[in-house]
């Protein structure tokens, strides 16, 4: 309540100075002009996450946008590196094999779209080849059905430009050892088609033992202009990435990493390894009906097959300190995606208010079918085995010593965990209405139907089930703007995630007689474009998730259990003057966790309760740049029983850039300058990721 008081304190304060300084603003029957500009309006044909065309001012929700530029020129490799900077996120381990991203206290490793379409298989996002990445937090149903549950992270790519012939060229070296390369070709064909070729190959080291991988991925696109009014645009993708997998070290009896092991590798040199190769087919085509009436179709196929095997310490205690014992897996999956999604928009006047229309279906058909196996060593006849501590362990290519001095193998293929074929069919309408009430208010009505239609085979046990659900997902908004340069809105929005989870391997036991998890989004804020290219967002928010259980009590009745996160944010933003760049991001997150016994007191897993990020740039003369950044993490929990912790960290990074000429540009990034040991993020008990040592990567950008 504290939180709600002091934003309803910065929001009054806010609304009184802008309507004592109105009569400074444009009349209220000025022509106002849209300017569409990446990363200050999401607009429509770049088939963005809003698919309207609605400036960042004027969205009731939070958004963070981060521009190609941006990525660049900050060093970012990684999605967990870009989201380190923004926010109320934080990252998890993903089991050191995918992104996984925890939005304002909600985990997801599927909440990823790609061009607005969703793409959810777990593996490492590359960000070669992106225009710009888009974050909308809180629950996102209306616009991507199921999940969306805490936030949407939304890869924008890049596309052929016409009438426009250029190359950029990027090369770097880490002093870790990893090397990249990335070309971004476009060729105006005609003055009515152009081809884009963006491609990059990744090697990739870092300061930990026996890590290495690579990475490589070829986008060619081509735009279209058919007619005056319609533009098409077609993209492959071919991904092929492989690389060690890092499952971090134990936490000792303070429930903190094991420091003394920071060094040690708790797996298989050799089996620890992860690999994806992806098809990815995209379409859109656009057409202009009239000035007022756009429509769009758009279609995504995507193959993938993806494995992932590895060993993880799964126990670990002190009072043994030389013996830990190993677990493992190996998990395959092969998905294929095809989701066709059309939309109608249209901006008209409607009695006294103008309205901006959007009228949308979609179609999304998901073949899956995943496996896995588990550990099987000949010692234990079971998962387990116990290894002397020891950098290396006594393990490699499955074949090792245990701890008693015994030689032991694992087998991959003798003990299966499961196999399931999976079928989902979904069919989705939504509607949303933006609504001009007068010059001040603007109010936002909208909802979704989803059809979800899950079919699971389950191949060990023989055995065959399915489940439909059917559900609406509202979202409401009102923005009041006491001058232009000013929003102050509150909404309310849902969605909600069905009993085969993210993933939906499967719904055994009892999970295909429950209905959905539900996630509702309260959010109270502030958007204030304090100059044309410095802005202010402030935000307090509440998102509670009912889930139903099967009552203890009572198998034919249900328990609702709702839990609850809360928080504040806050994101300074842009030039300050014309030299000096600034990027300042602060959260306050709070939660408890409840059973069917009530509040538990007991603080939900991968909650920090603040985050600071900084990044600033300085221009100190026309060809010499630099930049500086800070982000700080506070302490959280690992797991939900509260019995095993992250430290805070605060980690330190800076950048120089030097203009050669007005092709060539050398780049220096320094990440953590402090040479700090930090513990980022963890998967579970046992398994703390340790951060990156210092590393200095110098960058040649080339665009003739």
């Amino acid at each position: 309540m504290s939180k709600i008081l002091m934003l309803a304190s910065i929001l009054w304060a806010t609304t009184c100075a802008t309507e004592l300084s109105a009569d400074e603003s444009a009349p209220s029957d000025a022509v106002i002009e849209e300017v569409l500009v990446v990363g200050n309006v999401l607009y429509q044909n770049q088939v963005n996450a809003l698919r309207t065309p609605t400036p960042i001012l004027d969205v009731p929700q939070s958004v963070v946008v981060i521009t190609g530029a941006e990525i660049q020129n900050r060093g970012f490799a990684s999605i967990s590196g870009l989201i380190s900077y923004i926010p109320g996120l934080n990252s998890s381990q993903g089991e050191g094999h995918r992104d996984a991203v925890v939005f304002r206290g909600v985990r997801s490793t599927a909440d990823f779209c790609v061009d607005g379409m969703r793409d959810d298989v777990q593996y490492y996002r590359s960000l070669y080849n992106l225009e710009q990445v888009e974050v909308l937090k809180g629950p996102n149903a209306l616009l991507f059905g199921r999940g969306g549950t805490g936030g949407v992270l939304n890869r924008v790519m890049k596309k052929g430009v016409l009438g426009s012939d250029f190359t950029a060229i990027s090369t770097a070296v880490e002093t870790f050892g990893g090397a990249s390369l990335q070309v971004d070709r476009n060729v105006s064909i005609n003055a009515v088609s152009a081809l884009r070729i963006n491609g990059f190959y990744e090697n990739l080291e870092n300061h930990r033992d026996f890590f290495d991988g690579s990475r490589f991925g070829l986008n060619p696109s081509a735009k279209f202009q058919l007619s005056e009014a319609t533009t098409l645009d077609v993209s492959y993708e071919y991904l092929n990435n492989e690389r060690f997998i890092d499952r971090g070290i134990p936490t000792g009896a303070n429930g903190r990493p094991v420091v003394a092991l920071q060094d040690i590798i708790f797996g298989d040199p050799t089996l620890n390894t992860t690999t994806l190769e992806a098809s990815l087919f995209k379409g859109l085509l656009q057409h202009r009906f009239s000035d007022s009436v756009k429509g769009n179709l758009s279609a995504f196929y995507g193959d993938y097959d993806k494995m992932y095997q590895n060993f993880y310490a799964s126990s670990y205690s002190e009072a043994s300190p030389d013996h830990v014992t190993l677990d493992g897996y190996l998990d395959t999956t092969q998905r294929e995606n095809l989701v066709i999604s059309g939309n109608l928009l249209t901006q008209m006047a409607f009695g006294a208010f103008q309205h901006t229309i959007l009228v949308g279906a979609e179609l999304l058909d998901t073949a899956s079918n995943q496996d896995r196996y588990n550990a099987y060593w000949d010692t234990t006849l079971d998962d387990n085995e116990i290894f002397a501590v020891g950098r290396p362990l006594a393990l490699s290519n499955g074949v090792g010593v245990s701890a008693s001095g015994m030689a032991t193998s694992n087998d991959f293929t003798t003990d299966l965990n499961d196999d399931t074929h999976v079928q989902i069919r979904t069919f989705s309408l939504y509607l949303q209405d933006e609504i001009r009430l007068t010059e001040h208010f603007r109010f936002v009505l909208g909802a979704r139907f989803d059809e979800f239609d899950i079919d699971v085979f389950n191949i060990a046990a023989d055995e065959n089930r399915s489940r439909t659900d059917s559900e609406v997902s509202p979202r409401l908004g009102v923005i009041y703007k006491p001058v232009e340069e000013v929003s102050i809105y509150a909404s309310y929005s849902e969605s909600f995630l069905p009993r085969s989870g993210e993933q939906f391997a499967n719904i055994n036991g009892n999970k295909d007689q429950l209905d959905p998890d539900t996630f509702a989004n309260m959010e109270l804020g502030l958007k204030w474009n304090l100059t044309d290219r410095l802005n202010l967002a402030a935000a307090i928010f509440e998102i509670e998730k009912s889930s139903p259980q099967v009552a203890d009590s009572d198998p034919s009745t249900l328990d609702v259990i709702d839990s609850t996160i809360e928080g504040f944010e806050l994101q300074l933003q842009g030039q300050v003057t014309d030299s000096f760049g600034m990027s300042l991001g602060y959260s306050n997150l709070d939660g408890e966790q409840v059973d069917r016994q009530g509040p538990t007191g007991l603080r939900p897993r991968e909650l920090p309760q603040s985050m600071v990020s900084l990044w600033t740039t300085y221009q100190m003369t026309p060809q010499l740049g630099i930049g500086l950044g800070l982000t700080h993490q506070g302490e959280s929990y690992i797991n939900n029983s509260n019995t095993a912790t992250l430290p805070s960290y605060t980690r330190v990074d800076a950048a120089v850039y030097y203009d050669v000429s007005e092709s060539l540009t050398l780049q220096l990034n320094l990440d953590n300058l402090g040479d700090k040991l930090y513990f980022p993020n963890a998967h579970s008990t046992h398994q703390a990721t340790v951060g990156e040592s210092i590393n200095a990567r110098v960058s040649i950008n080339w665009r003739p």
